[in-house]
């Protein structure tokens, strides 16, 4: 690969630092706008629609910075891919299609004693968690007997592979919440979901209209159960419509857009 190739790879992986620290910008933006609203929900008639429409303006800008970063994202990985394939000598590339006929026969051999997907082994599930530390991801934080389940965004400080535990916390816990700080909180596996990659929209499952998931709601860090309209998502990175449950407004159901990341499946037996 010549110096001018190596150049645009550093040029993109340095615009995909800076579309991170703006995207960091913006958030902080949003979550300055969202703590006014929750302190002083008052403000709004005071200053009628004005706030309301730096808000939207924010979320629209943190949707295009999102776009641009997979955009940025999907060039890369092509380009580290050819620079990876330039590396290796042609004599290598040839070998490696090159097999022989008793190796064939191995190989079809091997594709027929049935196995179990990796994903599906305790130890690929302990890797997987061991693997959300510093990551933002949906908990269930109500106990097993609690009236109703309950989900935040927390975000993974330390997962114990003997306990099989999560170490969390809420980075936004809401103004009832005893001392008004940070709160974190030891959970079990079987309360945490794991959000889909920002960058990598192929990773989301594509819900079909009607389905049932449990999604943030706009301007908070609380999920809640909703109801897929997807009138006009054509791409994984889109936008996902939905009506969330008991968000009744003026006797209809508003429809609110959620980014494909924010969104996970309604767990088994949710109780609202």
């Amino acid at each position: 690969m010549s110096s001018v190739e190596i150049s645009s790879i550093l040029d993109n992986s340095k615009e995909l630092d800076r579309l991170k620290k703006e995207q960091e910008d913006v958030l902080n933006e949003i979550n300055k706008i969202h703590k006014k609203l929750q302190t002083t929900p008052e403000i709004v008639e005071k200053s009628g629609d004005a706030l309301l429409l730096k808000l939207r303006a924010f979320y629209v800008q943190a949707r295009d910075l999102a776009e641009n970063e997979l955009s940025v994202s999907t060039t890369l990985m092509a380009q580290l891919d050819t620079l990876m394939q330039s590396a290796v000598p042609a004599g290598q590339q040839r070998k490696k299609i090159e097999v022989s006929e008793p190796k064939k026969k191995r190989m079809k051999a091997d594709s027929e004693v049935p196995r179990h997907p990796p994903a599906t082994s305790m130890r690929s599930q302990l890797e997987l968690a061991a693997g959300l530390k510093g990551e933002q991801v949906a908990a269930r934080v109500t106990p097993d007997d609690a009236e109703k389940d309950e989900w935040f965004v927390v975000k993974v400080i330390h997962f114990d592979r003997e306990a099989k535990e999560f170490e969390v916390f809420d980075e936004e816990p809401g103004d009832d919440e005893d001392g008004g700080g940070q709160r974190t909180y030891k959970l079990p596996m079987s309360r945490i979901i794991p959000f889909p990659k920002r960058s990598d929209p192929a990773s989301a499952p594509d819900y079909p209209t009607g389905k049932h998931v449990l999604a943030v709601y706009p301007t908070t860090t609380a999920l809640y159960k909703a109801t897929v309209v997807n009138l006009h998502r054509k791409r994984k990175a889109d936008d996902y419509l939905l009506e969330f449950d008991d968000d009744e407004e003026d006797g209809s159901m508003p429809q609110r857009t959620v980014p494909f990341h924010k969104v996970v499946p309604l767990p088994e037996g949710h109780r609202q």
